[in-house]
């Protein structure tokens, strides 16, 4: 009786084992491909395989759990977007939810925007959470835990992948860190000479060539020409500040009486570097603040091709307005 016993449960044990290697190799049922589905930070195994069913995925509810408490990997699932192309094994969706194989989204933080223009951008995107909606931006500064309360400049433009439903605080602090990182390489690799007090500084004089001009082989060159004013007190006298300064009520249109409003970010009427940088500064702008051309120019106007006229007296200066502003370069 105890031998008829035995082989009972050895017959029982080897079906369920056989069973549970023809589960864990056998595709599952997908009602519809592609299929998609979320698991929301937090959940547990067993709601994830709710949402896996809710999805027209035929797992096996309880042989999914069964299948990942077995090899102890229940509680190593991720949160995050997921999509089936092709029908995998239980094994297979295993293996991607506990690597955490999300789809992915992107958004793009573009150089020389503003702070407003990149949470414009966060909050249309429609793959992200908007966890910062009705913030302010000094609310928002401290909910990163950052230093600053004054987010322009601080956070660099990029192309940024993340999976979807993130959070956009998640993907500012990771905007944020990058530009900590690249300005703390380009402030340790700068030239010795230039007048800056702090990276920060540096960083603000960046975002001013960013603004001024689009021409890659032109950065340096802006930059050593307002490296010049600073290092003789005189005022950079650039239209991006006093259009930063007027925020969204400037309407396209620079006015004489702009430039002759004072206001912390008129380089016209005040000396020195405005107080906070006034756009989102790529790596190029920002080593050619820290790097500038060795030049004797202290002036430029634009020709109208996208390229400048550099002067280095004001004598010389006004001959290349009048011809490249007054009289389109004749």
């Amino acid at each position: 009786m105890l031998k008829v016993l035995l082989s009972a449960c050895l017959l029982a044990l080897l079906a369920a084992a056989g069973y549970g290697y023809w589960y864990a190799a056998t595709p599952v049922v997908v009602a519809r491909l592609p299929a998609s589905f979320d698991i929301p930070p937090g959940a547990g195994f067993r709601a994830a395989t709710q949402r896996i069913k809710a999805a027209g995925i035929g797992a096996g509810r309880i042989q999914f759990e069964l299948l990942a408490r077995a090899l102890g990997r229940d509680p190593d699932i991720k949160a995050g977007s997921y999509e089936l192309v092709s029908a995998p094994t239980p094994m297979e969706l295993l293996d991607k939810l506990t690597r955490g194989d999300v789809t992915q989204a992107e958004v793009k933080f573009i150089e020389g925007w503003n702070f407003r223009q990149l949470r414009a951008a966060l909050a249309a995107h429609a793959e992200i959470r908007h966890d910062s909606r009705g913030m302010s931006d000094p609310q928002l500064m401290a909910r990163l835990g950052v230093a600053e309360s004054h987010p322009e400049g601080l956070f660099f433009p990029d192309t940024y992948l993340f999976a979807k439903g993130s959070s956009d605080l998640h993907i500012l602090r990771r905007a944020y860190d990058a530009m900590q990182r690249h300005l703390a390489l380009e402030w340790e690799a700068r030239d010795p000479r230039v007048p800056y007090q702090s990276p920060y500084e540096a960083l603000i004089m960046a975002s001013i060539v960013e603004k001024e001009t689009g021409r890659a082989e032109e950065r340096d060159r802006i930059s050593g020409a307002l490296v010049n004013r600073l290092r003789i007190g005189m005022r950079l006298q650039v239209d991006p500040t006093v259009i930063y300064g007027l925020g969204e009520a400037f309407d396209g249109n620079l006015k004489k009486i702009h430039l002759q409003t004072d206001g912390p970010y008129n380089s016209y009427l005040r000396t020195g570097l405005p107080p906070t940088p006034i756009a989102a500064t790529g790596l190029g702008a920002l080593r050619a603040a820290l790097r500038p051309a060795k030049t004797d120019a202290l002036y430029y106007v634009a020709r109208g091709d996208g390229t400048s006229q550099f002067s280095r007296t004001l004598e010389e200066h006004n001959r290349a307005v009048r011809k490249y502003l007054l009289h389109g370069g004749r």
